[in-house]
């Protein structure tokens, strides 16, 4: 009690008495009490956690003159005893006169140890006869603001506290507080802050990389959450419903946008088991983009870059990966033909914004290397180190041409609590308040002051953050200013410019990063989405969602959430691994070769929807030496496959050798990287030599000869017996036994019918030409040059010379 001396306002002298005639009944019975208790329990230690005091409203929140104050709440008992003569008292406390001192009274709300403030008394009091155990009272007193005695201009305490008796402890007493802040600027101030705040409308990872088939690329969603969050009362539309009225910035993902637009036509929500059902949200959808068009109309919009990629991590652990900062380019680019497509509205595209405005060297300049020459800092990362007593301007040169936009680090995290309670949010409401006007006061030079609070605000915090704003919209001293008018603003010249070192970035938000693996992963993905886009009639097609997929695997939204980023990441490259091995090669069997020189097939096959292109086919021999392809160990061939359909590609083959051949086909992109996987199947090479083509023409060429013979031999014995048949009457005329008549040899019947065998004696005209014609045919053999693929012969050539040992001769 005798700290009521420290707040303003003077008790009555009739309550003073009864005070101190309570105090003296008390005296004995607390001191035997006492004398029981711990040494360091606290005298009202007890009754701290007696009654709960919670105020759920306070209007308005920085009232001036000629206002009326309305307090309600609710009041709780939670001891086992009933309070009796309880009442609710309104208590005025002292003026705080820095911002530090806002703090320390906010982290003891509901002490009863601390300073308990001054009655307001009067009839701005409600009273209940008894509280009983566990039961909850509400309250509400209405006073006007010339009845609490404010003095000058600036930030007070205010305090809602119940009193009452217990069976334990018959005197009037506090049984329980609850303190806030009553900011107070009775009239215009002369110097107004020139508040900044960022009202941002982002959400997580929505859509996938799948598409549909058709021509309009069906789009699969992950899940149906974020027609929740668009849906009246979901936390996205309430973001909208409340930001249109509002007077600030607003900071949007463009994917949010492009997820958005895409439900308003037709869409798929992805299931179990690789299954998808139809989206049914697209008059939500509409609607909501409509509401946030009309919403943005001449207002300031801030577009990040597409997806919002995580700068940080990008910083630390990505830059060491190749080709991770192209990602943060292309998303920047992309970020506003987005907006302009789907909002009408040209954003403002200079501004990069950390996770929760900690910076250091790396994240300053990954930040600016897509063109944004303006970063969105915090305070309690860029810290003052000048001994300013006051907060400076949120513009700052930190060299470079780049301009580090601090947003205050108090303001900015005043609604990151659980808000869900109406108590929770007055609270905060009054302590942002009331950090403002502090700020306001410190100086008489005019400031820029930017507000940044988390990115996806819950519903409840959006609320308390709206109410706060029209609050601070509605004040004596702060007026709104747009973002870049702040980043514009003359920097006091003794505010700190130094970033903080690497050391320095806090452990907490370091160990939330995407780790290198998922840059390394995200890097092995772009590899093949370029590899794979060479061929493709269509590119867009695919590069567009797998693109947009790709900024969405850096989104700053997966932090706290490891190992869903990571199976995002793993379904984005698994689904463009499906699509690469539509295009492939059909396996072949053992082929076999007949001959010196054949045709081999090869089959390409395209289950793509679009035609491919730009693909080379190189077909490989492994044994060149046997079996050359197109005249060289390999050849090549262009090929082109319309959608869905197959193409056989025939290579001209040349054999040298009989046996088998290993040959590799493998399709290569026009830049030459390998495309999919090789295809190797055998080549049995049985080819016919020349030599034993000339031993076939030879046999051909003796049966001809032997036909021409058994002709002649028959003419000559018709002859004969023509002959024969006219002897007898020749005969008459010769005398047998004339002189001189040579003796006529008679032939036998078998030889004169001409069916005797032939014979290799000298006296057999046939038989000897059929010996010169075997003797002419191998000759020729013999003087024909040996074929490389010529087998080796069984036996060694024939030979006069005796015989070596071991040598297989023919006999």
């Amino acid at each position: 009690m005798a700290e009521a001396a420290d707040f303003q306002g003077t008790p009555s002298p009739a309550r003073r008495w009864l005070r101190r005639t309570g105090a003296l009944f008390a005296g004995a019975p607390l001191l035997a009490g006492l004398m029981q208790l711990p040494a360091a329990a606290p005298a009202q230690a007890a009754g701290s956690d007696t009654v709960s005091v919670a105020l759920d409203s306070l209007s308005p929140s920085a009232p001036s003159d000629g206002d009326t104050l309305t307090v309600s709440g609710t009041v709780t008992n939670n001891a086992k005893q009933a309070v009796t003569d309880a009442h609710v008292d309104l208590r005025m406390g002292s003026l705080l006169g820095t911002r530090s001192e806002i703090d320390t009274a906010a982290r003891h709300s509901d002490d009863l140890q601390s300073s308990l403030g001054t009655e307001v008394g009067g009839k701005y009091t409600e009273d209940f006869d008894s509280l009983g155990p566990g039961v909850a009272e509400h309250f509400s007193i209405s006073v006007p603001v010339d009845k609490l005695d404010l003095g000058q201009d600036g930030v007070y305490q205010f305090g809602v506290s119940l009193s009452g008796k217990t069976s334990a402890q018959q005197w009037d007493q506090v049984l329980g507080i609850q303190r806030t802040f009553l900011p107070w600027q009775s009239s215009e101030a002369d110097t107004k802050t020139k508040t900044t705040y960022l009202w941002p409308l982002i959400s997580t990872v929505h859509v996938t990389a799948k598409t549909g088939a058709g021509e309009l690329q069906t789009p699969v969603f992950q899940n149906d959450d974020l027609a929740k969050e668009i849906s009246p009362g979901g936390r996205l539309a309430q973001m909208l419903a409340l930001g249109k009225d509002l007077d600030v910035t607003w900071v949007i993902d463009p994917d949010l946008l492009a997820s958005v637009d895409a439900m308003t036509r037709s869409y798929r929500i992805q299931g179990a088991g690789g299954t998808t059902t139809a989206g049914t949200h697209q008059a939500v959808a509409k609607q909501f983009l409509a509401d946030l068009q009309d919403a943005v109309t001449d207002k300031e919009v801030v577009a990040l870059p597409f997806a919002d990629p995580d700068l940080a991590s990008l910083a630390h652990n990505g830059t060491s990966v190749t080709g991770s900062l192209s990602h943060l380019k292309d998303a920047t680019d992309v970020a506003t033909t987005t907006v302009k497509t789907v909002l009408h509205v040209t954003p403002n595209t200079d501004f990069a914004w950390p996770v929760n405005g900690a910076v250091d060297p790396s994240i300053i300049k990954v930040a600016t290397s897509a063109g944004a020459d303006k970063v969105i800092a915090r305070s309690d990362s860029l810290q003052e180190t000048g001994g300013l007593t006051y907060t400076p301007s949120a513009a700052r040169p930190i060299g470079g041409g780049t301009t580090a936009v601090v947003a205050d680090a108090r303001l900015s995290t005043a609604f990151e609590g659980d808000l869900t309670q109406a108590d929770s949010s007055t609270l905060a409401v009054q302590q942002f308040l009331a950090q403002s006007l502090a700020l306001n006061t410190q100086t008489d030079k005019q400031r820029s002051i930017v507000v940044a609070p988390q990115r996806m605000p819950s519903a409840s915090q959006a609320q308390a953050m709206a109410t706060a704003i029209t609050a601070l919209q509605d004040s004596n001293w702060s007026q709104s200013q747009d973002l870049a008018a702040a980043a514009k603003a003359k920097p006091d010249p003794g505010a700190t410019t130094k970033i903080p070192s690497s050391s320095a970035y806090p452990s907490s938000l370091r160990k939330q990063e995407l780790p290198r693996t998922a840059f390394e992963q995200i890097a092995r993905t772009q590899d093949k989405l370029d590899n794979f886009q060479v061929i493709l009639t269509d590119e867009s097609r695919v590069v567009t969602p797998f693109g947009r997929a790709i900024n969405r695997e850096m989104s700053t939204s997966w932090r706290g959430s490891g190992s869903e980023a990571d199976s995002f990441r793993t379904s984005v490259e698994s689904w463009l691994d499906d699509l690469i091995s539509q295009v492939q090669l059909i396996d072949k069997s053992e082929t076999k070769l007949s001959g010196r020189s054949a045709t081999i097939p090869v089959t390409v096959q395209n289950n793509l929807v679009q035609g491919v292109d730009h693909l080379v086919l190189r077909l490989t021999s492994t044994m060149p030496t046997r079996l050359e392809i197109g005249g060289n160990p390999y050849y090549e061939q262009p090929v082109a496959v319309s959608g869905g359909h197959s193409q056989s590609v025939k290579f001209s083959t040349s054999a040298n050798a009989n046996g088998r051949v290993e040959v590799t086909a493998q399709l290569y992109t026009v830049d030459g990287q390998k495309y999919g996987a090789p295809v190797k199947f055998d080549v049995k090479v049985t080819e016919v030599t020349p030599t034993v083509m000339l031993v076939i023409g030879g046999g051909v060429l003796l049966l001809v000869l032997a036909g021409f013979r058994m002709y002649t031999q028959r003419k000559r014995a018709a002859a004969r017996r023509a002959e024969e048949d006219d002897g007898p009457d020749e005969a008459g005329e010769d005398t047998p036994d004339a002189p001189g008549a040579p003796e006529t040899p008679v032939a036998s019947e078998a030889e004169s019918s001409g069916d005797t065998e032939d014979t290799d004696g000298p006296g057999n005209p046939a038989a000897h030409g059929d010996r010169l014609q075997e003797e002419s045919v191998a000759r020729s053999r013999a003087d024909d040059p040996e074929q490389p693929s010529d087998p080796t012969p069984d036996t060694a050539p024939e030979s006069a010379d005796p015989s070596e040992t071991g040598e297989r001769v023919d006999r």
